[in-house]
Order: C-alpha cells, then sequence, then structure tokens
C-alpha cells in the first residue's frame, strides 16, 4: 500500500512539474513577441550643411541619440529622413544631437563653437534653404565666387 500511494505522489509531482514549465514556456513566448513590435516613427526635417563630410557629421549625430534606428541626409535636399523608437526618443532629442554637432536644422540652431570648428567646406551659409523638394540644385550655388 505503501509503495502505491508512494508512486502516485510521484507521478502528480511530476505532472504539476511538467505543466509549471509549459506555462512557463507560453510565458516567454508571448514576452518575446511582444518586444518585436517596437512602434517606429518615420520623421523628416530640415538640416543645413554642404557636402559629404557633413553628411558624415550629421547623420552620425543622429544615430548617437538612443532609440534612432536609422538616419539619412540628403546633401541636395537638405534634409534628413530619421526612423526611431518613440518610446526612447522624441523629435527634439534628435534636432538638439545634430544642433550640438553644429548644424541648423528646422527646430534648432547650431551650436556656435562647434560650428567653428567644423571643416571649411562644412561651414554652410545660415540663411540657405532646408527641406527643398530638389528643384533648385542649379541655384545652391549662385552666392559663391566659383
Amino acid at each position: 500500500m505503501k509503495k502505491v500511494i508512494l508512486s502516485v505522489a510521484v507521478i502528480v509531482a511530476m505532472g504539476l512539474t511538467s505543466c509549471k514549465n509549459e506555462a512557463k514556456k507560453i510565458e516567454e513566448t508571448t514576452t518575446t513577441e511582444v518586444s518585436n513590435e517596437i512602434a517606429m516613427t518615420d520623421l523628416s526635417f530640415g538640416v543645413r550643411g554642404n557636402c559629404g563630410m557633413c553628411k558624415n557629421t550629421i547623420e552620425k549625430a543622429a544615430n548617437s541619440v538612443e532609440g534612432v534606428a536609422s538616419a539619412n541626409w540628403d546633401v541636395d535636399k537638405k534634409k534628413i529622413d530619421v526612423s526611431f523608437d518613440d518610446t526612447k526618443t522624441d523629435a527634439m532629442a534628435i534636432h538638439n544631437a545634430i544642433a550640438a554637432s553644429g548644424y541648423d536644422t528646422e527646430k534648432v540652431a547650431g551650436n556656435e563653437e562647434a560650428y567653428k570648428n567644423l571643416p571649411g567646406c562644412c561651414q554652410y551659409d545660415h540663411e540657405m534653404m532646408m527641406n527643398q523638394s530638389g528643384e533648385m540644385k542649379s541655384d545652391v550655388h549662385s552666392n559663391h565666387d566659383h
């Protein structure tokens, strides 16, 4: 009789243990699925700059903000396209990071000290148009003597 009771107790204990493991597996799967569904926000705004070196600096500044997944600055249009997780950052943090590197955005003026330390080719005209459609390309250098 003791062997029967002991056997039943062992079987019940094994059954309860396996149910707990199944519950954990289901819970882990649910957590993983939720974390893969991050809502990304896409944003475009104007940033002044001149060349490929500007492009590298501007994109590096935007990408340094936690939550930014990608940043692409268009030299001709003077516009940046940014994709970011809005639970980790916001548009103003991105504007501020770019401005701290010396570049004007539509909402924040570039840091003057950082601007002075930019290479000569990157010291843009503070009055230049930004966030253009790209159709005014022929006039881009009209205010230069070359």
